[in-house]
């Protein structure tokens, strides 16, 4: 398997590999170019949007800055906000559904590292997927760790810190994020 295989695949993998490094330096270079882009320049940002992310729906509003690893691996709903300074590790797929809206400063980890310093310190990473269903709100300063999954008509509080699912119709809050209350 190929280091972008086992990425993708859950296994350990070389984020140094040649061809890792060249997709991340494309991401790098679009979302820069993106982030320089004036709100008017709605054009300029959907073409941008459109060359850095694996797809999108219609009404598609992210804030400069924004940040990822590869682009191509987040997958986008219709009626998306993403407000200013969001960071995607998507070294795996992240899957965003329709009318989410995601506060400012939150951070979304797919890749992480091996529990055991010895393994660790060799240099292979690992990555989940994060998939945040339809009608999420995530407030400001959340965290999403890898292999998450967020269910529909969720809120997560403000500088929560998700390490484990959360189901649907809920408000959920704290680190460890957890269920205050049902939404019905």
């Amino acid at each position: 398997m190929t280091e972008l295989e086992k990425m993708l695949a859950g296994e350990l993998y070389m984020a140094n590999d040649p061809v890792l490094m060249h997709m991340r330096n494309k991401a790098r270079a679009l979302f820069t170019e993106y982030n320089q882009t004036l709100n008017e320049q709605v054009l300029e940002r959907g073409l941008l949007l459109k060359s850095l992310l694996g797809s999108t729906g219609q009404n598609i509003d992210i804030q400069p800055p924004f940040f990822c690893d590869y682009g191509q691996h987040i997958h986008l709903g219709k009626n998306v906000f993403i407000n200013f300074n969001v960071t995607v590790l998507d070294c795996s797929q992240f899957t965003m559904g329709d009318n989410v809206f995601i506060g400012p400063n939150v951070s979304f980890y797919g890749a992480y590292h091996p529990l055991k310093a010895a393994e660790r310190i060799k240099g292979p990473e690992l990555a989940s997927p994060i998939t945040i269903k339809d009608n999420v709100w995530l407030g400001g300063s959340v965290i999403i760790c890898q292999g998450i999954t967020i269910g529909e008509n969720t809120t997560i509080g403000a500088g929560s810190v998700v390490t484990k699912d959360i189901p649907a119709n809920v408000f959920a809050a704290g680190n460890p994020c957890k269920v205050i209350r049902t939404l019905e």
